[in-house]
């Protein structure tokens, strides 16, 4: 194992010299290098949250993240890496800017302890990448489009939630179940803050989604354009998720409907519910009085898929459940 790894380090090292011999890479040496600067202070999560939304930019952690994001066609400002992890990025840098070294856009090169002393903490498969951050859709443009150019048939929304992590994983589940798009509060945590994205294995490029303003007032255009609107919350007369999912609201072929998530511990806001058609509950067994959000996401998409697309534009296939 270790004579294996050994090889794979000298393959690296000798890609990583062929690469110097023939493009243009920048070695790191000075720590404190002034281009480095959207790298610095990882770890401060509200120093980063306000530097990067000014910057208009994300950080992009790990080769396949990267790799995901590039083929969304996000634009990358600068890439940061190990040399190892540099042959693994090489056709999709090469794609994205044009040239497998980068062209104008800037790859730091650096061993992986320097990275870290760099970011402030051990790289994930040893890869970053600053990108710009995109422009938001309209949300109305995004819902009238977010299906393969079809109008969305299944809509998350994301109220006032601030775990990082939590957003992530809804994503991801958002992803694998069939979620046309997501609509985000502006006080909910930022789907591309780097943990978010990581969380997510980078599909939070994959589905569409954008920031909305006062809930109520999007709550009314969803209720005019055709949504069932169903708050994922215990009422007197919230209805058990599978009797909710067995209406012909949720059911008929052109079926609408837009389910709403609250922040932790407290839910949703009163208003919210209280403007809802629907709230609905997940029965719970074992004394136990609740799920964690991201996991009541992952188990309110299932049953709220669509049995029968009308248009082939999602590819089911049979996976596998891991724990991560």
């Amino acid at each position: 194992m270790l004579l294996a790894q050994s090889h794979a380090d000298a393959e690296a090292e000798i890609q990583c010299r062929t690469w110097h011999d023939e493009w243009v890479l920048i070695e790191i040496s000075d720590l404190t290098d002034p281009r480095l600067v959207d790298y610095t202070s990882l770890t401060d999560v509200a120093l980063r949250r306000k530097l990067e939304t000014e910057r208009g930019l994300y950080m992009a952690e790990s080769s396949k993240v990267i790799t995901r994001a590039l083929d969304a066609g996000h634009t990358p400002r600068s890439f940061l890496t190990a040399p190892r992890w540099l042959p693994e990025l090489e056709q999709w840098i090469e794609s994205a800017c044009g040239a497998a070294d980068g062209g104008d856009i800037p790859i730091f090169v650096a061993e992986e302890d320097t990275l870290e002393k760099i970011t402030g903490f051990h790289l994930h498969r040893g890869a970053l990448a600053a990108m710009n951050r995109p422009e938001l859709v309209d949300p109305v443009e995004l819902l009238a489009t977010a299906r393969g150019g079809e109008p969305a048939r299944r809509v998350v929304i994301l109220e006032g939630l601030v775990d990082h992590t939590n957003v992530g994983a809804i994503f991801r589940s958002a992803a694998a179940l069939g979620i046309d798009a997501v609509l985000v509060t502006e006080d909910c945590a930022d789907p591309l803050y780097r943990r978010s994205v990581r969380v997510s294995m980078g599909t939070v490029f994959q589905v569409p989604w954008t920031r909305i303003g006062k809930l109520s007032r999007s709550l009314e255009r969803l209720h005019a354009a055709g949504f069932t609107t169903a708050a994922l919350a215990l009422t007197g007369d919230s209805l058990p998720l599978d009797e909710f999912a067995a209406l012909d609201a949720c059911r008929q072929e052109d079926s609408r409907v837009a389910l709403m998530m609250g922040t932790e511990g407290d839910g949703l806001r009163n208003r919210t519910i209280e403007e809802a058609n629907y709230s609905v509950i997940i029965p719970m067994a074992g004394h136990v009085d609740s799920l964690n959000v991201a996991a009541a996401s992952a188990v309110a998409c299932w049953e709220l898929r669509l049995r029968q697309p009308s248009t082939p534009t999602r590819s089911w296939r049979r996976g596998i459940v891991r724990m991560v």
